[in-house]
């Protein structure tokens, strides 16, 4: 298995992500990174709300991973994955980047003043931080507590989807491996199945992002492709494809494993090499390929 990652990232991007049916009303408030307010909908509401199509990322489409900061694609670029307060790419497949299972830096405030009990604690009551990435986790621990993040984030999807993206990628759903056994894996796919059935409520299809721990549990809850950091590096994008056949999106790091993955699933598979901070085009550091 390999180590945990996720994403180096230069700037804040978005908070959290969402999901699905519950009853009864929850009386809450989600606010974003740059200030904006944005109030839930009724839970009652969404449960009785049809689900709308859902359109998948194009097989093996030509991608750009612009979580750095939003730039003009390179010609060709089919699908493009950017943060949920970026506006999306006319006439391309877009990916809505959401921060799902931790918050995202700058936000802790809010979630300390208006939802302290949805954040992780230790048994000294202390907030729990993501060492690796400085970040405090959301408590997916119960049910009551995965529906109230639901109704919260489920505006952020809501959102993505009235800007015009077609999919939403919530990252660290492997949060629990890094929580100290305060939260587990199982506790991530009943959060998950929430968030996808939010999602397709929403007419946004879902990606698993990276994880690959999980097997079949992320299909089985809904997710619908995945997208996965480095799994060329790592031998693992077999283990993805053999849950979503080639409706998975591949990111490299390292040209070594660019070369590696494209001779292996570049006919197949949607694979692009970027630098480590996704940096914009025309600014030191910028690394693009696609294949």
């Amino acid at each position: 298995m390999s180590p945990a990652r996720k994403l180096k990232r230069t700037k804040p991007l978005a908070a959290v992500v969402a999901a699905v049916a519950v009853v009864g009303a929850v009386a809450a408030v989600a606010v974003g990174v740059q200030g904006a307010t944005a109030t839930p909908r009724n839970e009652s509401t969404v449960s009785a709300a049809a689900t709308k199509k859902v359109t998948l990322p194009p097989v093996n489409g030509k991608v750009d991973y612009q979580l750095g900061g939003a730039y003009t694609p390179p010609s060709g670029v089919k699908i493009v994955t950017r943060d949920r307060t970026a506006k999306p790419v006319k006439g391309a497949y877009n990916i809505c980047y959401v921060n799902g299972f931790q918050v995202q830096p700058g936000e802790e405030g809010w979630w300390k003043k208006n939802h302290p009990n949805l954040l992780l604690k230790d048994r000294n009551g202390k907030y729990v931080v993501d060492e690796d990435w400085d970040e405090l986790m959301l408590d997916t621990s119960t049910a009551a507590k995965r529906k109230q993040l639901t109704a919260i984030v489920g505006t952020w999807f809501d959102g993505c989807a009235a800007k015009g993206f077609k999919a939403v990628e919530p990252d660290n759903l492997d949060s629990y491996s890094r929580s100290g056994k305060l939260l587990t894996k199982a506790q991530a796919v009943a959060y998950s199945k929430l968030l996808a059935a939010r999602a397709h409520t929403a007419g946004l299809a879902i990606g698993q992002k990276n994880t690959m721990e999980l097997g079949k549990q992320g299909k089985s809850a809904g997710l619908d492709f995945a997208v996965t950091e480095e799994c060329g590096r790592y031998d693992e994008c077999g283990d993805y494809t053999k849950v979503y056949g080639n409706h998975v999106i591949v990111v490299e790091y390292t040209k070594k494993a660019y070369a590696k993955t494209c001779k292996q699933y570049g006919s197949k598979l949607s694979v692009v090499l970027r630098d480590y901070d996704v940096s914009p085009k025309g600014t030191k550091g910028y690394v693009y390929q696609a294949c």
